[in-house]
Protein backbone atom coordinates (compact mmCIF):
# COMPACT_ATOMS: atom_id res chain seq x y z
CA UNK A 1 0.00 0.00 0.00
CA UNK A 2 3.15 2.63 0.53
CA UNK A 3 3.09 3.13 -3.60
CA UNK A 4 -0.32 2.67 -3.73
CA UNK A 5 -0.47 5.65 -1.14
CA UNK A 6 1.41 8.06 -3.93
CA UNK A 7 -1.57 8.12 -6.20
CA UNK A 8 -4.14 10.55 -4.22
CA UNK A 9 -1.16 13.00 -4.97
CA UNK A 10 -1.57 12.43 -8.80
CA UNK A 11 -5.19 12.19 -8.68
CA UNK A 12 -5.26 15.81 -6.86
CA UNK A 13 -2.76 17.28 -9.24
CA UNK A 14 -3.99 16.19 -12.20
CA UNK A 15 -7.97 16.65 -10.74
CA UNK A 16 -6.98 20.68 -10.19
CA UNK A 17 -5.31 20.90 -13.69
CA UNK A 18 -8.79 19.71 -15.52
CA UNK A 19 -10.94 21.75 -13.12
CA UNK A 20 -8.49 24.64 -13.90
CA UNK A 21 -9.03 24.16 -18.07
CA UNK A 22 -11.45 21.75 -18.70
CA UNK A 23 -10.96 21.92 -22.19
CA UNK A 24 -7.54 22.54 -23.35
CA UNK A 25 -6.29 20.24 -20.73
CA UNK A 26 -3.06 22.18 -19.73
CA UNK A 27 -2.72 24.30 -23.72
CA UNK A 28 -4.88 27.49 -22.50
CA UNK A 29 -3.19 27.71 -18.87
CA UNK A 30 0.21 27.82 -17.91
CA UNK A 31 -1.21 26.65 -14.27
CA UNK A 32 -3.43 23.74 -15.28
CA UNK A 33 -0.41 22.35 -17.35
CA UNK A 34 1.51 22.58 -14.39
CA UNK A 35 -0.63 20.60 -12.37
CA UNK A 36 -1.14 18.15 -14.80
CA UNK A 37 2.23 17.26 -15.74
CA UNK A 38 3.33 17.14 -12.42
CA UNK A 39 0.60 14.79 -11.68
CA UNK A 40 1.41 12.48 -14.88
CA UNK A 41 5.65 12.44 -13.11
CA UNK A 42 3.86 10.29 -10.31
CA UNK A 43 1.50 8.05 -12.54
CA UNK A 44 4.29 7.55 -15.49
CA UNK A 45 6.92 5.81 -12.77
CA UNK A 46 4.38 3.82 -10.97
CA UNK A 47 6.61 0.91 -11.42
CA UNK A 48 9.91 1.83 -10.01
CA UNK A 49 7.43 3.45 -7.25
CA UNK A 50 6.21 0.04 -6.33
CA UNK A 51 9.89 -1.26 -6.17
CA UNK A 52 10.90 1.58 -3.82
CA UNK A 53 7.41 1.51 -2.21
CA UNK A 54 7.55 -2.03 -1.40
CA UNK A 55 11.04 -2.50 -0.67
CA UNK A 56 10.45 -0.04 1.82
CA UNK A 57 7.35 -1.05 3.37
CA UNK A 58 8.16 -4.63 3.67
CA UNK A 59 11.20 -3.67 5.44
CA UNK A 60 10.97 -4.39 9.37
CA UNK A 61 11.85 -1.12 10.34
CA UNK A 62 10.98 0.73 7.36
CA UNK A 63 14.56 2.14 6.55
CA UNK A 64 15.69 4.39 3.80
CA UNK A 65 18.45 2.07 2.91
CA UNK A 66 15.82 -0.76 2.04
CA UNK A 67 14.04 1.65 -0.33
CA UNK A 68 17.06 2.66 -1.81
CA UNK A 69 18.03 -1.25 -2.41
CA UNK A 70 14.52 -1.63 -4.31
CA UNK A 71 15.50 1.34 -6.47
CA UNK A 72 19.28 0.07 -7.47
CA UNK A 73 17.56 -3.25 -7.69
CA UNK A 74 14.80 -2.13 -9.79
CA UNK A 75 17.61 -0.23 -12.28
CA UNK A 76 19.36 -3.51 -12.32
CA UNK A 77 16.88 -6.24 -13.33
CA UNK A 78 15.08 -3.61 -16.19
CA UNK A 79 18.27 -2.16 -17.88
CA UNK A 80 19.77 -6.22 -18.29
CA UNK A 81 16.00 -6.51 -19.50
CA UNK A 82 15.57 -3.77 -21.77
CA UNK A 83 15.25 -5.06 -25.63
CA UNK A 84 18.51 -3.68 -26.61
CA UNK A 85 20.68 -5.24 -23.39
CA UNK A 86 18.46 -8.88 -24.23
CA UNK A 87 19.75 -8.50 -28.09
CA UNK A 88 23.20 -8.14 -27.45
CA UNK A 89 23.46 -10.58 -24.33
CA UNK A 90 21.60 -13.40 -26.62
CA UNK A 91 23.64 -12.44 -29.88
CA UNK A 92 20.43 -11.97 -31.59
CA UNK A 93 18.90 -9.36 -34.02
CA UNK A 94 17.26 -6.63 -32.23
CA UNK A 95 13.69 -7.58 -33.85
CA UNK A 96 13.73 -10.91 -32.96
CA UNK A 97 13.40 -10.13 -29.12
CA UNK A 98 9.94 -11.02 -27.63
CA UNK A 99 7.69 -8.02 -27.35
CA UNK A 100 7.27 -8.99 -23.79
CA UNK A 101 10.88 -7.15 -23.06
CA UNK A 102 9.55 -3.80 -24.12
CA UNK A 103 7.10 -4.21 -21.26
CA UNK A 104 9.73 -4.99 -18.53
CA UNK A 105 8.75 -1.55 -16.92
CA UNK A 106 6.00 -2.70 -15.08
CA UNK A 107 4.34 -3.32 -11.71
CA UNK A 108 4.74 -6.81 -11.58
CA UNK A 109 8.52 -6.77 -11.68
CA UNK A 110 8.79 -3.43 -9.21
CA UNK A 111 6.86 -5.58 -6.83
CA UNK A 112 9.04 -8.56 -7.54
CA UNK A 113 11.79 -6.47 -6.92
CA UNK A 114 10.87 -4.83 -3.77
CA UNK A 115 10.01 -8.15 -2.40
CA UNK A 116 13.17 -9.67 -3.40
CA UNK A 117 15.10 -6.23 -1.86
CA UNK A 118 13.18 -6.33 1.49
CA UNK A 119 14.04 -9.72 2.38
CA UNK A 120 17.63 -9.12 1.71
CA UNK A 121 17.40 -6.13 4.08
CA UNK A 122 16.01 -7.94 6.59
CA UNK A 123 18.30 -10.65 6.67
CA UNK A 124 21.42 -8.74 6.16
CA UNK A 125 21.20 -5.21 7.14
CA UNK A 126 22.82 -6.18 10.69
CA UNK A 127 25.39 -8.47 9.06
CA UNK A 128 29.10 -7.39 10.50
CA UNK A 129 32.08 -7.76 7.65
CA UNK A 130 35.50 -7.97 8.11
CA UNK A 131 37.55 -4.89 9.52
CA UNK A 132 39.12 -4.43 6.20
CA UNK A 133 35.59 -4.08 4.52
CA UNK A 134 33.56 -2.56 7.72
CA UNK A 135 32.61 1.00 5.73
CA UNK A 136 30.19 -1.74 4.00
CA UNK A 137 28.73 -3.39 6.99
CA UNK A 138 25.40 -3.79 8.03
CA UNK A 139 22.96 -1.16 5.64
CA UNK A 140 25.35 -0.33 3.11
CA UNK A 141 26.13 -3.84 2.27
CA UNK A 142 22.06 -4.67 1.42
CA UNK A 143 22.01 -2.23 -2.02
CA UNK A 144 25.43 -3.98 -3.11
CA UNK A 145 23.61 -7.61 -2.08
CA UNK A 146 20.90 -6.14 -4.54
CA UNK A 147 22.70 -5.65 -7.02
CA UNK A 148 23.51 -8.85 -7.48
CA UNK A 149 20.46 -10.51 -6.73
CA UNK A 150 19.22 -8.35 -9.33
CA UNK A 151 21.19 -9.82 -12.03
CA UNK A 152 20.00 -13.20 -11.05
CA UNK A 153 16.46 -12.11 -11.31
CA UNK A 154 17.36 -10.63 -14.87
CA UNK A 155 19.02 -13.84 -15.77
CA UNK A 156 15.74 -15.98 -14.73
CA UNK A 157 13.21 -13.74 -16.13
CA UNK A 158 14.80 -13.40 -19.28
CA UNK A 159 13.50 -17.01 -19.71
CA UNK A 160 10.68 -17.05 -17.91
CA UNK A 161 9.08 -13.43 -18.51
CA UNK A 162 7.94 -13.93 -22.02
CA UNK A 163 5.87 -16.63 -20.36
CA UNK A 164 4.62 -14.89 -17.50
CA UNK A 165 4.04 -11.78 -19.57
CA UNK A 166 2.10 -13.76 -22.06
CA UNK A 167 -0.09 -15.82 -20.03
CA UNK A 168 -0.64 -12.51 -17.85
CA UNK A 169 -1.85 -10.84 -21.23
CA UNK A 170 -3.98 -13.34 -21.98
CA UNK A 171 -5.49 -13.46 -18.54
CA UNK A 172 -6.28 -9.74 -19.25
CA UNK A 173 -7.74 -10.00 -22.56
CA UNK A 174 -9.90 -12.47 -21.88
CA UNK A 175 -11.61 -10.81 -19.15
CA UNK A 176 -11.17 -7.48 -21.89
CA UNK A 177 -12.96 -9.35 -24.57
CA UNK A 178 -15.52 -9.95 -22.35
CA UNK A 179 -16.57 -6.14 -21.56
CA UNK A 180 -18.85 -5.36 -19.62
CA UNK A 181 -19.16 -8.52 -18.57
CA UNK A 182 -15.93 -8.81 -17.48
CA UNK A 183 -15.91 -5.73 -16.00
CA UNK A 184 -18.36 -7.17 -13.51
CA UNK A 185 -16.73 -10.72 -12.83
CA UNK A 186 -13.21 -8.60 -11.86
CA UNK A 187 -15.34 -6.77 -9.52
CA UNK A 188 -16.75 -9.36 -8.02
CA UNK A 189 -13.51 -11.40 -7.29
CA UNK A 190 -12.14 -8.40 -6.24
CA UNK A 191 -14.40 -8.27 -3.20
CA UNK A 192 -13.93 -12.04 -2.52
CA UNK A 193 -10.40 -11.45 -2.34
CA UNK A 194 -9.96 -8.88 0.52
CA UNK A 195 -10.12 -11.38 3.66
CA UNK A 196 -6.90 -12.65 2.71
CA UNK A 197 -5.97 -9.25 0.96
CA UNK A 198 -4.66 -11.16 -2.45
CA UNK A 199 -7.25 -8.42 -4.40
CA UNK A 200 -4.22 -6.14 -5.14
CA UNK A 201 -2.46 -8.83 -7.25
CA UNK A 202 -5.81 -8.69 -9.16
CA UNK A 203 -6.41 -5.26 -8.94
CA UNK A 204 -2.70 -5.09 -10.53
CA UNK A 205 -3.33 -6.86 -13.94
CA UNK A 206 -6.55 -4.66 -14.61
CA UNK A 207 -5.74 -1.36 -12.91
CA UNK A 208 -1.82 -1.14 -13.83
CA UNK A 209 0.24 -2.14 -16.73
CA UNK A 210 0.92 -5.46 -15.72
CA UNK A 211 -1.17 -6.77 -18.76
CA UNK A 212 -1.74 -4.07 -21.18
CA UNK A 213 -5.18 -2.64 -19.72
CA UNK A 214 -3.55 0.19 -17.26
CA UNK A 215 -7.25 1.70 -16.14
CA UNK A 216 -5.98 3.76 -13.33
CA UNK A 217 -2.85 5.92 -15.53
CA UNK A 218 -4.93 5.71 -18.88
CA UNK A 219 -7.90 7.38 -17.17
CA UNK A 220 -5.71 10.14 -15.00
CA UNK A 221 -3.98 10.84 -18.26
CA UNK A 222 -6.67 12.37 -19.71
CA UNK A 223 -6.27 14.37 -22.41
CA UNK A 224 -2.66 12.72 -22.64
CA UNK A 225 -4.07 8.99 -23.05
CA UNK A 226 -6.40 10.24 -25.58
CA UNK A 227 -3.75 11.61 -27.97
CA UNK A 228 -1.58 8.92 -27.65
CA UNK A 229 -3.90 6.83 -28.15
CA UNK A 230 -4.07 4.76 -25.07
CA UNK A 231 -7.33 5.13 -23.86
CA UNK A 232 -11.06 5.33 -25.04
CA UNK A 233 -13.80 7.97 -24.26
CA UNK A 234 -16.33 5.67 -22.26
CA UNK A 235 -14.05 2.53 -22.13
CA UNK A 236 -11.07 3.80 -19.71
CA UNK A 237 -12.22 3.54 -16.31
CA UNK A 238 -14.64 1.00 -16.66
CA UNK A 239 -12.93 -0.90 -14.28
CA UNK A 240 -13.11 1.90 -11.82
CA UNK A 241 -16.73 3.32 -11.99
CA UNK A 242 -18.87 1.07 -10.65
CA UNK A 243 -17.47 0.89 -7.46
CA UNK A 244 -18.00 4.41 -6.66
CA UNK A 245 -22.00 3.21 -6.23
CA UNK A 246 -21.16 0.60 -3.94
CA UNK A 247 -18.43 2.49 -1.64
CA UNK A 248 -20.20 5.75 -1.86
CA UNK A 249 -24.06 4.21 -1.18
CA UNK A 250 -24.12 0.63 -1.32
CA UNK A 251 -22.06 0.02 1.56
CA UNK A 252 -23.51 2.71 3.90
CA UNK A 253 -26.69 1.15 3.17
CA UNK A 254 -25.37 -1.74 4.68
CA UNK A 255 -24.43 -0.48 7.46
CA UNK A 256 -27.70 1.26 8.34
CA UNK A 257 -29.60 -2.17 7.83
CA UNK A 258 -27.19 -3.12 10.56
CA UNK A 259 -27.68 -0.69 12.90
CA UNK A 260 -31.40 -0.96 12.40
CA UNK A 261 -31.49 -4.87 13.14
CA UNK A 262 -29.23 -4.60 16.00
CA UNK A 263 -30.09 -5.45 19.56
CA UNK A 264 -32.10 -2.25 21.08
CA UNK A 265 -29.33 -2.87 24.09
CA UNK A 266 -26.64 -2.40 21.62
CA UNK A 267 -27.70 -0.33 19.56
CA UNK A 268 -25.50 2.88 20.12
CA UNK A 269 -22.08 0.85 20.16
CA UNK A 270 -23.40 -0.11 16.89
CA UNK A 271 -24.14 3.17 15.66
CA UNK A 272 -20.57 4.46 16.64
CA UNK A 273 -18.80 2.12 14.69
CA UNK A 274 -21.42 1.71 11.45
CA UNK A 275 -21.24 5.85 11.40
CA UNK A 276 -16.98 6.14 11.32
CA UNK A 277 -17.20 2.90 9.09
CA UNK A 278 -19.17 4.36 6.60
CA UNK A 279 -18.45 7.59 6.61
CA UNK A 280 -14.80 6.14 5.43
CA UNK A 281 -16.18 4.11 2.90
CA UNK A 282 -18.75 6.97 1.81
CA UNK A 283 -15.62 10.19 2.33
CA UNK A 284 -12.58 7.92 1.05
CA UNK A 285 -13.65 4.79 -0.36
CA UNK A 286 -11.63 3.05 2.32
CA UNK A 287 -14.46 -0.03 3.03
CA UNK A 288 -12.48 -2.99 4.69
CA UNK A 289 -13.55 -1.06 8.41
CA UNK A 290 -17.34 -1.90 7.35
CA UNK A 291 -16.65 -5.20 5.11
CA UNK A 292 -14.70 -6.53 8.50
CA UNK A 293 -18.10 -5.94 10.44
CA UNK A 294 -19.65 -8.76 9.16
CA UNK A 295 -17.49 -10.40 6.52
CA UNK A 296 -16.61 -13.34 9.20
CA UNK A 297 -19.70 -12.51 11.39
CA UNK A 298 -22.13 -13.64 8.32
CA UNK A 299 -20.33 -15.06 5.28
CA UNK A 300 -23.56 -15.28 3.16
CA UNK A 301 -23.79 -12.05 3.60
CA UNK A 302 -20.45 -11.27 2.23
CA UNK A 303 -20.85 -13.03 -0.79
CA UNK A 304 -24.06 -11.09 -1.34
CA UNK A 305 -21.96 -7.80 -1.43
CA UNK A 306 -19.61 -9.13 -3.95
CA UNK A 307 -22.15 -9.90 -6.11
CA UNK A 308 -23.80 -6.95 -5.71
CA UNK A 309 -20.75 -5.11 -6.37
CA UNK A 310 -20.22 -7.11 -9.40
CA UNK A 311 -23.62 -6.03 -11.07
CA UNK A 312 -22.60 -2.35 -10.21
CA UNK A 313 -19.12 -2.53 -12.14
CA UNK A 314 -21.31 -4.44 -15.39
CA UNK A 315 -24.08 -2.06 -15.33
CA UNK A 316 -21.53 1.56 -15.00
CA UNK A 317 -19.44 -0.35 -17.64
CA UNK A 318 -22.56 -1.19 -19.62
CA UNK A 319 -24.26 2.32 -19.37
CA UNK A 320 -20.96 3.99 -19.87
CA UNK A 321 -21.21 5.95 -16.74
CA UNK A 322 -17.42 6.87 -16.02
CA UNK A 323 -15.06 8.27 -13.32
CA UNK A 324 -12.00 7.24 -11.85
CA UNK A 325 -9.85 7.53 -8.97
CA UNK A 326 -6.52 7.45 -7.90
CA UNK A 327 -6.83 5.68 -4.43
CA UNK A 328 -10.54 4.37 -3.78
CA UNK A 329 -14.02 5.23 -5.37
CA UNK A 330 -14.79 7.38 -2.35
CA UNK A 331 -16.21 11.25 -2.62
CA UNK A 332 -12.87 12.54 -3.19
CA UNK A 333 -12.27 10.75 -5.93
CA UNK A 334 -15.14 11.34 -7.47
CA UNK A 335 -15.27 15.07 -7.26
CA UNK A 336 -11.72 15.06 -8.38
CA UNK A 337 -12.53 13.10 -11.25
CA UNK A 338 -15.38 14.79 -12.89
CA UNK A 339 -13.93 17.83 -15.26
CA UNK A 340 -11.19 14.43 -16.78
CA UNK A 341 -12.38 14.00 -20.38
CA UNK A 342 -12.76 10.87 -20.22
CA UNK A 343 -15.22 10.89 -17.26
CA UNK A 344 -18.51 9.89 -18.92
CA UNK A 345 -21.94 10.96 -17.50
CA UNK A 346 -20.38 10.56 -14.37
CA UNK A 347 -23.84 12.06 -12.09
CA UNK A 348 -25.04 8.94 -13.45
CA UNK A 349 -23.20 6.89 -10.95
CA UNK A 350 -24.66 8.71 -7.94
CA UNK A 351 -28.25 7.83 -9.64
CA UNK A 352 -26.97 4.36 -9.62
CA UNK A 353 -25.39 4.85 -6.08
CA UNK A 354 -28.85 5.79 -4.73
CA UNK A 355 -31.03 2.44 -6.21
CA UNK A 356 -27.80 0.76 -4.67
CA UNK A 357 -28.09 2.26 -1.19
CA UNK A 358 -31.59 0.72 -1.38
CA UNK A 359 -30.95 -2.11 -2.42
CA UNK A 360 -28.20 -2.93 0.09
CA UNK A 361 -30.40 -1.31 2.92
CA UNK A 362 -33.54 -4.32 1.96
CA UNK A 363 -31.60 -6.93 1.22
CA UNK A 364 -29.18 -6.87 4.04
CA UNK A 365 -32.27 -6.45 7.02
CA UNK A 366 -33.83 -8.63 4.97
CA UNK A 367 -31.28 -11.54 5.08
CA UNK A 368 -30.35 -10.84 8.56
CA UNK A 369 -33.72 -11.05 10.20
CA UNK A 370 -35.09 -14.02 8.21
CA UNK A 371 -31.63 -16.20 8.78
CA UNK A 372 -30.86 -14.29 11.82
CA UNK A 373 -27.61 -13.37 11.41
CA UNK A 374 -24.98 -12.44 14.28
CA UNK A 375 -24.11 -8.77 12.43
CA UNK A 376 -22.85 -6.55 15.27
CA UNK A 377 -25.01 -5.64 18.02
CA UNK A 378 -26.92 -9.35 17.21
CA UNK A 379 -24.18 -11.40 18.89
CA UNK A 380 -25.23 -14.25 21.71
CA UNK A 381 -25.11 -12.44 25.23
CA UNK A 382 -21.79 -14.35 26.37
CA UNK A 383 -20.57 -13.67 23.17
CA UNK A 384 -21.07 -9.95 23.79
CA UNK A 385 -19.66 -9.57 27.32
CA UNK A 386 -16.58 -7.59 27.85
CA UNK A 387 -17.01 -6.03 24.17
CA UNK A 388 -16.28 -2.82 25.32
CA UNK A 389 -13.34 -0.27 23.47
CA UNK A 390 -10.09 -0.46 24.17
CA UNK A 391 -8.66 2.76 25.48
CA UNK A 392 -8.97 5.84 23.49
CA UNK A 393 -5.41 6.50 23.80
CA UNK A 394 -3.07 5.31 21.27
CA UNK A 395 -0.23 4.56 23.35
CA UNK A 396 -1.85 2.72 25.87
CA UNK A 397 -4.13 0.83 23.28
CA UNK A 398 -1.14 -0.53 21.75
CA UNK A 399 -0.11 -2.02 24.96
CA UNK A 400 -3.82 -3.69 25.27
CA UNK A 401 -3.18 -5.17 21.44
CA UNK A 402 0.71 -6.20 22.77
CA UNK A 403 -0.66 -8.21 25.49
CA UNK A 404 -3.50 -9.51 23.88
CA UNK A 405 -1.60 -11.36 21.49
CA UNK A 406 0.97 -12.68 23.93
CA UNK A 407 3.61 -9.86 24.31
CA UNK A 408 6.68 -8.96 22.77
CA UNK A 409 8.32 -12.08 23.10
CA UNK A 410 5.71 -13.82 21.08
CA UNK A 411 6.16 -11.43 18.35
CA UNK A 412 8.61 -11.89 15.75
CA UNK A 413 7.15 -9.61 13.34
CA UNK A 414 5.08 -5.90 13.23
CA UNK A 415 3.43 -4.87 10.05
CA UNK A 416 0.78 -2.41 9.39
CA UNK A 417 -1.06 -1.35 6.17
CA UNK A 418 -4.06 1.03 5.71
CA UNK A 419 -6.18 -0.89 7.81
CA UNK A 420 -4.87 -4.09 9.19
CA UNK A 421 -1.85 -4.82 11.68
CA UNK A 422 0.35 -7.51 9.97
CA UNK A 423 2.12 -9.68 12.22
CA UNK A 424 4.41 -13.01 12.57
CA UNK A 425 3.52 -14.91 15.83
CA UNK A 426 5.34 -17.68 17.71
CA UNK A 427 2.44 -19.19 18.91
CA UNK A 428 -0.82 -17.90 17.21
CA UNK A 429 -2.60 -20.11 19.98
CA UNK A 430 -1.62 -17.59 22.72
CA UNK A 431 -3.41 -14.29 20.73
CA UNK A 432 -7.06 -13.93 22.16
CA UNK A 433 -8.81 -13.60 19.12
CA UNK A 434 -12.18 -12.58 22.03
CA UNK A 435 -9.72 -9.65 23.83
CA UNK A 436 -8.38 -8.81 20.76
CA UNK A 437 -11.95 -8.56 19.19
CA UNK A 438 -13.41 -6.97 22.34
CA UNK A 439 -10.34 -3.88 22.30
CA UNK A 440 -12.53 -2.88 18.56
CA UNK A 441 -10.58 -5.02 16.32
CA UNK A 442 -13.46 -5.59 13.46
CA UNK A 443 -12.06 -9.02 12.36
CA UNK A 444 -8.98 -11.41 13.14
CA UNK A 445 -7.52 -13.25 9.81
CA UNK A 446 -4.96 -16.17 10.06
CA UNK A 447 -3.10 -17.17 7.62
CA UNK A 448 -0.65 -20.18 7.85
CA UNK A 449 -0.23 -21.42 11.52
CA UNK A 450 1.96 -18.43 12.33
CA UNK A 451 0.76 -15.20 10.66
CA UNK A 452 -2.30 -12.79 11.80
CA UNK A 453 -3.90 -10.10 10.77
CA UNK A 454 -6.44 -7.88 12.89
CA UNK A 455 -8.22 -5.24 11.44
CA UNK A 456 -8.58 -2.29 12.69
CA UNK A 457 -9.37 0.50 10.23
CA UNK A 458 -7.41 3.65 9.98
CA UNK A 459 -5.47 3.17 13.10
CA UNK A 460 -3.57 0.13 12.04
CA UNK A 461 -0.74 1.86 11.17
CA UNK A 462 -0.55 4.05 14.27
CA UNK A 463 -1.21 1.26 16.28
CA UNK A 464 1.66 -0.71 14.66
CA UNK A 465 3.98 2.07 15.37
CA UNK A 466 2.75 2.45 19.11
CA UNK A 467 3.20 -1.35 19.20
CA UNK A 468 7.20 -1.11 17.75
CA UNK A 469 7.90 1.68 20.62
CA UNK A 470 6.70 -0.50 23.79
CA UNK A 471 10.25 -1.69 24.92
CA UNK A 472 10.28 -5.58 25.05
CA UNK A 473 11.68 -5.37 28.77
CA UNK A 474 8.28 -3.65 29.74
CA UNK A 475 6.09 -5.37 32.46
CA UNK A 476 2.65 -5.74 30.96
CA UNK A 477 0.77 -7.36 33.93
CA UNK A 478 -0.33 -4.41 35.18
CA UNK A 479 -2.30 -3.09 31.91
CA UNK A 480 -6.07 -3.67 31.58
CA UNK A 481 -7.88 -5.59 29.41
CA UNK A 482 -11.58 -4.86 28.78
Amino acid sequence: MVPVATLPAAAILMGIGYWIDPNGWGANSALAAFLIKAGAAIIDNMSVLFAIGVAYGMSKDKDGAAALSGFVGFLVVTTLLSPGAVAQIQGIDASAVPAAFAKINNQFVGILVGIVSAEIYNRFSHVELHKALAFFSGKRLVPILTSFAGILIAFVLMYIWPSVYNGLVSFGEGIQGMGEVGAGLYAFFNRLLIPVGLHHALNSVFWFDVAGINDIPNFLGGAKSIAEGTATVGVTGMYQAGFFPIMMFGLPGAALAMYHTAKAKNKEKVASIMIAAGFASFFTGVTEPLEFAFMFLAPALYVVHALLAGISVYIAASMQWIAGFGFSAGLVDMVLSTRNPLAVNWYMLIVQGFVFFALYYFIFRTVIIKFNLKTPGREDDDAEEGAAQGSKETGELAKQYLKALGGHENLENIDACITRLRLTLKDSSLADEKQLKALGAMGVVKLGSNNLQVILGPLAEIVAGEMKKIPASEDLSAVKLP
